[in-house]
């Protein structure tokens, strides 16, 4: 059958080979065409700003903030509006052609820097051999071209988050759109794309170091937080995806108004920042991970407001209920767009107060808010039981949620194992397990939840910090073992940061990528002794002893 697409960015892919009729994601042919041709006007845009900073001209913010949006928009399960990709496209185009005034000369330029065209020609370049994954030929440069693009991707989204609340850092821009005119160097060796790969990943420590510090200093330090799984009797706004901005707004302009606010998904971890407690109306956490969403946003009754990845196509009989924001669309829905630095939700409380309340799902309360710095200041509670023997290991289980059945993987693995361990974990693989009850050691909980997919940093400042305190040369000398759940391309760029920083040993799941060819694994087994899961008995064994 012949290809009407090809993707292979995220953990579902058909087959663990790639997409080709239809995203498993429900990204249409058409969508991902122009994802693809985005990508491609994103690398051109980079070659011309990367060639203007070899000039000595300055770039200007709008077109870093560009870049950024451009990469977070084409993540997995972000946007599915056709229009809005194409009016992406579009204003690439218009800022590029502005950007080409300013060389003196162009002829050395890669060709997705000089191509322009029509709206109504999209759809034709988008399926020229020249635009998408395969135009490409050569099966490792591919692979390590994509690994690199993909940790872009997740690099992007948390400099946006950073970005947002006015914390940047121009290094990180410049090295984006650098590495993205890199991939479209056909001189570049496998060598040259392999160092490519690992610098991204000292940028992606760098930008989750930003992002760290934009959400702490704006919204203060995590702390142990419990976090209400219930549902009051007022109507309700669901806040999903990762954008704690967009809900401090959320919150102001509800406050008052008589309508309850829940997160939904990796807002959940907003419950533990201090600046959001004060909100008596900021009602709990609703549900689960993203990919149980059809079920539970029609149960929710009042409207969903979705900051960023994960949407899934919705069910008609809540379609009505969904706004959109920043990267994410789908074609019906409304999207609120930022005016003067800010977004107007009147839209948004105004149904809520035209909706039943939500249905009840569960009762109960989960605790977390286990990030860098509420996890120093237990250390010598923490130090105190590795070396009494109460902990024999921490398990680092980071990562993505999703929706194949294999997943339940992990929640069996955070069952079976031992009751002197201790799971550090942070994104919304943390839904397999947190919701358990499986108990403490002298009063230090055996899951430490540090937060969303970009507070996997807090982990390694964590494992940092051990390995200090216990005096040892590498951090791979630690009692942590790393069983690392991936779906999309933030947990790329966390996986990339992580080999930077030394981490090896990292066992990752439920498969590993299909972007990854096999003489490029064998790179990463060799080199970083990265590998698969098998089943929970032989895991155990093999990691735990």
């Amino acid at each position: 059958m012949e290809n009407k697409m090809f993707c292979f960015q995220c953990q579902e892919t058909a087959g663990c080979k790639g997409c080709t009729q239809v995203g498993v994601c429900g990204k249409k042919p058409e969508v991902a065409g122009l994802q693809d041709l985005l990508i491609y006007v994103t690398k051109g845009i980079s070659a011309v700003s990367t060639a203007l900073r070899e000039a000595g001209k300055a770039v200007s913010q709008a077109v870093n903030d560009r870049v950024t949006l451009n990469l977070f928009i084409t993540i997995t399960n972000a946007n599915f509006d056709d229009a809005a990709i194409a009016d992406a496209i579009e204003e690439t185009l218009r800022m590029k052609e502005e950007m080409l005034k300013e060389l003196a000369d162009t002829s050395k330029l890669p060709a997705a820097a000089l191509w322009n065209d029509a709206r109504s020609e999209f759809q034709e370049k988008a399926a020229s051999a020249d635009v998408g994954v395969l135009a490409t030929e050569n099966e490792d440069v591919r692979s390590l071209r994509e690994l690199a693009t993909y940790g872009l991707k997740g690099m992007a989204a948390y400099n946006h988050h950073a970005n947002v609340v006015d914390y940047r850092d121009e290094a990180i821009d410049a090295f984006m759109q650098k590495a993205l005119a890199k991939l479209l160097d056909d001189s570049l060796s496998g060598d040259d794309l392999t160092a490519l790969v690992l610098e991204t990943g000292k940028y992606g420590v760098d930008v989750m170091a930003l992002l760290d510090k934009a959400n702490t200093e704006t919204y203060g330090n995590p702390e142990i937080t419990k976090v209400d799984l219930g549902v009051r009797r007022n109507p309700g706004i669901l806040i999903s995806g990762h954008d704690l901005k967009d809900l401090k707004e959320l919150l102001d302009q509800t406050e008052g108004t008589g309508v309850d606010v829940y997160t939904h998904g990796e807002m959940l971890p907003a419950h533990y920042y201090p600046a959001f407690k004060k909100y008596a109306h900021f009602a709990g956490n609703y549900g689960n991970a993203w990919w149980q969403q059809k079920e539970e946003f029609e149960s929710f009754n009042g409207p969903i407001l979705m900051t960023t990845n994960c949407i899934v196509p919705p069910k008609a009989s809540y379609q009505d209920r969904i706004f959109t924001t920043a990267a994410v669309g789908f074609p019906g829905c409304p999207h609120i767009e930022e005016k003067n630095g800010k977004k107007d939700f009147s839209a948004v409380i105004e149904l809520a107060k035209k909706c039943a309340p939500p249905k009840e799902l569960e009762q109960g309360e989960i605790v977390g808010g286990f990030a860098h710095e509420q996890v120093f200041a237990l250390a010598d509670k923490v130090v105190d039981a590795v070396k009494s023997g109460a902990i024999k290991k921490f398990v680092v289980m980071a990562g993505c949620d999703g929706r194949h059945k294999t997943r339940n993987y992990y929640r069996d693995f955070a069952e079976a194992l031992p009751k002197d361990t201790v799971i550090l974990t942070a994104g919304c693989a943390k839904y397999k397990y947190i919701k358990l009850n499986l108990g403490d050691i002298g009063g230090i909980p055996r899951v430490l939840d540090a937060g969303q997919c970009n507070d996997s940093y807090s982990l390694a400042l964590i494992a940092l910090k051990l390995k200090e305190v216990f005096g040892l040369a590498d951090v791979n000398e630690l009692p942590v073992v790393y069983n690392i759940a991936w779906y999309e391309q933030k947990a790329v760029i966390v996986l990339l940061a992580l080999l930077h920083l030394g981490v090896k040993n990292i066992h990752l799941g439920p498969t590993l990528p299909a972007f990854l060819s096999p003489n490029v694994a064998n790179v990463l087994v060799e080199t970083f002794g990265i590998g698969g899961i098998t089943d929970v008995e032989s895991d155990i064994k093999s990691m735990i002893g």
